[in-house]
């Protein structure tokens, strides 16, 4: 029997759980658990889900420099432009849209707090 992938989630070392949180809310992800240590206000890890959407957040061991971020996460919407829009209004800098062969419908480029970057498509 051959090995048979069920699902996969990402999993992003943060310098701050509640901030990405708040960053991630904006995207529609909400908080389906959280660990907050005895004794602390503040979470250390969330996983965050938007409809089949997943992602775990943890807080790093170190500093985290964006220019080591090299890992691109594809997020998926029904309408990229009010997207897009909806992000401009709340204070977040997306990039243009940009349409290429792969992605008819339109992407742009949005960095997390961390330096993750965001590829916010419309297939």
């Amino acid at each position: 029997m051959s090995a048979r992938t069920r699902s996969l989630v990402a999993f992003a070392h943060v310098a701050s759980v509640p901030r990405s949180i708040d960053f991630y809310a904006d995207l529609g992800f909400k908080v389906g658990n959280s660990v907050v240590p005895q004794g602390q206000s503040a979470p250390i890890w969330a996983w965050l889900e938007s409809d089949k959407a997943n992602l775990m957040v943890g807080l790093a061991d170190g500093p985290v420099d964006p220019a080591q971020q090299a890992v691109l996460f594809y997020l998926y919407f029904d309408d990229i432009r009010a997207t897009r829009a909806a992000l401009v209004a709340r204070g977040h800098s997306p990039g243009e849209i940009q349409y290429p062969f792969y992605m008819p419908g339109g992407e742009c480029r949005l960095e997390d707090p961390d330096g993750y970057v965001l590829m916010l498509a419309q297939p």
